[in-house]
């Protein structure tokens, strides 16, 4: 898994490519934390596009970063999700906890 992150304005996005899995765990978290610890930033985009795969440990990872970003005022949104990964999100109903875009 690759993981590059950009600002624009107030919203980092977190870009993902590869499997989006266990192993991934400790530099999504590393990706992730400086957007969390940045005042300015208010939105994090978790850009999807190039993921392939997601197992449920990715799910949790969401998870975890959405519970952490709620107490800052911070909003998490899934952009970009299709094919698999679009649908293991349906599945688990993650609309219903996640704005996607």
């Amino acid at each position: 898994m690759h993981i590059d992150v950009n600002k624009n304005n107030d919203v980092a996005i977190v870009g993902l490519s590869g499997r989006f899995d266990f192993s991934a765990h400790r530099d999504f978290r590393n990706a992730y934390q400086p957007a969390l610890d940045d005042a300015s930033v208010k939105e994090l985009d978790i850009d999807f596009s190039r993921v392939e795969y997601v197992d449920s440990s990715a799910l949790g990872m969401l998870l975890l970063l959405k519970e952490k970003a709620a107490p800052m005022n911070k909003k998490v949104v899934l952009v970009n999700c299709s094919g698999f990964v679009l649908e293991v999100f349906q599945v688990v109903n993650f609309q219903q906890l996640f704005e996607m875009r």
